[in-house]
């Protein structure tokens, strides 16, 4: 008969939020004899939504245990009837829904303040006896915060992140939110103040607060209680601080608001307030981003239009904003990419129309580049089938690097995986590039030579006007593993690989990428590159370079005009061999290439020379490589390399005191493992540079150091 009840319930007119619907009607007098409820009476029939995810931290299933304990202190409180699986009906609270009167972004009345705050101080007076047993991962001592908002931050990524991560990992990689972000923020949690734990509701928004009618006698009311713990009573304010969307001006009243009405039933829990507030509400935008992203990309499989998707990206654009600084995320995407990302991996959900179309037919319509014919080996209906599967890529197969978001995929009836390649939008990348990659690369396969590198395979706009391409992928594809990098240096037949890779670069028609080849001494456009490239660094960071002894693009380009270097016959360069854009490979070729970007053509003593400045060799595998190098390459390639090798060093060495620096500045790129290995060794590198520039080794090689005087002497 209850159940009866519900599903006629389920029929009726509702309200409610992303996770439920509220349905309100009369008590049937059978239903009333089996719930313990007056016949007639209203009620509120809670039903779950079929495709509600998990994203609230769940301390107890129990939560008609929690109400009664609460209904002790605020006998208003909602009491439920009757439970079941997806259901629950509970007592009708009379009055009007909160965001009826003022809705998200708008100041609530100082009265209702008041109110808010004393609720929230009252459920300290919850007795946790008469609340359910507490989980065994709880912190067993109940007034250490600290223990508390990193058990938080754990269940947070156990409880939302995970369940979800097969469907939205993809999503959540493409926005630049790794899938360590929350544990890694538990690991960062300061020492805290102590308070003393008590009941938390932790979901106090507008849509969960009754206002009640003007003749009544009750204060503001709080429903659903199924998020509710028990901790730290600044988390309840942390949370309700950002999920009510307060105006700015408006936070801090409600903060004092807050603290006078501890004050009177729990003077301990206002201890620390101004120094651990922060901490709180740093973590609750931080696992915010999952729900709000995942909410928002659910919500265009309900409803898909131009104003939808960009309600959608504007929603997501503001949870990674919000959630950036404490998960300490590299940038944030643009709208554009943003809304991108929406369509790609909605697509790829496999509904059946789109805006009107066709998801298999028109949805992935793409333009090809006219400058790359088709390959061959993947005709355009594979195209379509790759963009139509990197919506769908799961995270482990998602490669976020400092200017491309790659995502691998497998493409009926081709045999080898490919991935699909975007470049990211506004990326602060301070070294240009000159080559076409695309143009490199089938360079490269048409020569025939032996050299390992990915082979470009398609390249176009889709659907969105992004531009993308579409290559082979050379790591494993088991999704759990990841290509292997020489990131602490070559082995032996790794070196050999490399070096005769590098030869065989000679026999590339380096003519058909670059026409201009060879005119003009290389050695001298790469230090006019390099002087450009300091005079273009933003202000803020020629300051701090300046303050460590570095030389302005004036003085640097007189300073490196004193050395040359012999004119070698130009070749086809990679022009960054770092050790990420190697992968190792158990075949006679050792290692594979990626990521020709910054191909160019010029001195091959140049390539030697950067790979070796970029990577961690030993001093056994440098001389191998160079043996080898010298041996395997003409006369032409090689003369003189002995005299021009330091000086090929010194612009490498300067290169990088410049650019790591403005990584420190302005943040760009810290999370891809070469840049931060290079900011790591900092000092190392302006002793270095110094140096190499016959300049004196500044006083203080800490950048931080040397930041914090530039900053104090502005001030």
């Amino acid at each position: 008969m209850l159940h009866a009840f519900v599903r006629d319930a389920a029929s009726t007119p509702s309200a409610g939020g992303p996770h439920r619907r509220d349905h309100v009607l009369d008590l049937p007098p059978d239903v009333a004899r089996i719930v313990g409820g007056q016949a007639g009476a209203p009620v509120t029939v809670r039903i779950r939504r079929p495709d509600a995810l998990p994203a609230v931290i769940r301390t107890w299933r129990e939560e008609k245990a929690v109400q009664n304990a609460v209904r002790a202190v605020l006998p208003h409180t909602p009491r439920c009837l009757a439970e079941g699986p997806g259901f629950a009906v509970h007592s009708h609270v009379p009055g009007v829904p909160l965001p009826a009167l003022c809705g998200n972004g708008k100041p609530v009345d100082a009265v209702l303040v008041e109110s808010l705050t004393t609720l929230l101080a009252r459920l300290t007076q919850v007795r946790a006896s008469a609340l359910p047993p507490l989980p065994s991962a709880w912190p067993a001592n109940h007034t250490d915060s600290r223990a508390f908002l990193r058990t938080l931050a754990r269940l947070a990524d156990e409880q939302i992140r995970r369940p979800n991560w097969a469907v939205f990992g993809g999503l959540f990689t493409a926005l630049g939110i790794p899938a360590d972000a929350l544990s890694a923020l538990a690991e960062r949690v300061p020492p805290m103040t102590r308070r003393p734990y008590s009941l938390l509701h932790t979901d106090l928004r507008r849509d969960n607060l009754i206002v009640p009618e003007p003749d009544g006698d009750a204060s503001v009311v709080c429903v659903d209680w199924g998020p509710a713990t028990y901790g730290d009573p600044l988390h309840d304010l942390a949370t309700h601080l950002v999920r009510m969307r307060y105006p700015r001006h408006q936070e801090q009243e409600v903060t004092e608001a807050w603290a006078r009405a501890m004050r009177h039933v729990r003077p301990a829990a206002v201890n620390g307030l101004a120094k651990d507030l922060d901490h709180y509400l740093a973590f609750e935008r931080a696992q915010s981003v999952y729900p709000d992203v995942m909410r928002a990309a659910r919500s265009l499989e309900r409803s898909f239009t131009q104003e939808s998707l960009e309600e959608a990206t504007a929603e997501v654009h503001r949870a990674v904003l919000a959630a950036a600084e404490p998960l300490r995320l590299s940038r944030v995407p643009t709208p554009l990419e943003i809304e991108g990302a929406l369509f790609r991996w909605l697509a790829s959900r496999g509904l059946d129309d789109i805006g009107g179309r066709h998801r298999g037919a028109g949805a992935f319509d793409w333009k090809p580049d006219p400058r790359l014919p088709e390959h061959p080996d993947f005709p355009a209906s594979a195209v379509r089938d790759a963009l139509l599967a990197e919506g769908a890529a799961p995270a482990g197969r998602v490669v976020k690097g400092t200017a491309h978001l790659n995502s691998v995929v497998r493409v009926p009836g081709v045999e080898f995986p490919v991935v699909v390649r975007r470049r990211l939008r506004d990326v602060c990348r301070r070294e240009p590039s000159f080559l076409s990659e695309h143009a490199v690369l089938r360079a490269i396969e048409d020569s025939g030579v032996e050299v390992a590198a990915p082979r470009v395979l398609a390249l176009g706009t889709d659907f969105t006007g992004d531009a993308f391409a579409v290559h082979t992928y050379v790591g494993p594809w088991d999704v759990d593993l990841r290509p292997v990098h020489p990131v602490n240096g070559l082995r032996p037949h790794e070196a050999d690989a490399l070096v005769d890779q590098l030869c065989a670069l000679t026999a590339v028609n380096h003519e058909s990428v670059d026409p201009a080849a060879g005119q003009g001494g290389f050695h001298a456009w790469l230090t006019g590159q390099l002087v450009a490239l300091v005079r273009d660094l933003p202000r803020d960071s020629m300051r701090l370079a300046r303050s460590l002894g570095l030389p302005d693009h004036q003085r640097l380009g007189e300073i490196l005009s004193r050395h040359t270097v012999t004119d070698r016959v130009p070749a086809l360069l990679h022009g960054d061999l770092n050790p990420w854009n190697l992968v190792c490979r158990d075949d006679a070729l050792g290692l594979t290439i990626i990521d020709w970007e910054m191909a160019l053509v010029g001195d091959p003593l140049y390539d030697l020379v950067r790979h070796m400045h970029l990577t961690p060799n030993r001093q056994e595998i440098r001389e191998r490589m160079v043996r080898r190098w010298e041996r395997r390459l003409a006369p032409e390639y090689t003369r003189d390399w002995r005299r021009d090798w330091r000086v090929y060093r010194c612009v490498e060495i300067v290169r990088s005191a410049y650019i790591d620096l403005d990584r420190l500045v302005t943040g760009a790129a810290l999370d891809a493992p070469n840049v931060r290995r290079a900011v790591d060794s900092y000092a190392s590198t302006l002793v270095a540079a110094t140096t190499a520039l016959g300049l004196p080794v500044p006083p203080t090689t800490n950048p931080y150091t040397a930041r914090a005087r530039v900053r104090t002497a502005d001030a």
